[in-house]
């Protein structure tokens, strides 16, 4: 890769390689998002991702229950 001396540029050079600079990032993030994107098709056809939303929720123990309805009885109690 070749260095610049940027103290070396004008105003007007330094602009015009920023200018430059931004539009090369722009068109290499533009071409890594196509690939990605097409990367995740070619996943698509094995199925899709579950959200965790979607997941199968975990059973409640006997022991998270005897909690629960301890701290009921409890909050009856103390508004009695």
């Amino acid at each position: 890769m070749t260095t610049i001396d940027l103290d070396s540029l004008s105003i007007e050079q330094l602009a015009a390689l920023r200018d430059q600079a931004t539009d090369k990032l722009a068109e290499k993030v533009a071409a890594r998002q196509a690939e990605l994107e097409a990367e995740l098709d070619k996943l698509a056809q094995y199925g899709k991702v579950v959200k965790k939303s979607q997941a199968t929720p975990v059973a409640k123990t006997k022991k998270d229950e005897a909690a629960k309805s301890d701290n009921t009885a409890s909050d009856v109690s103390r508004a009695a």
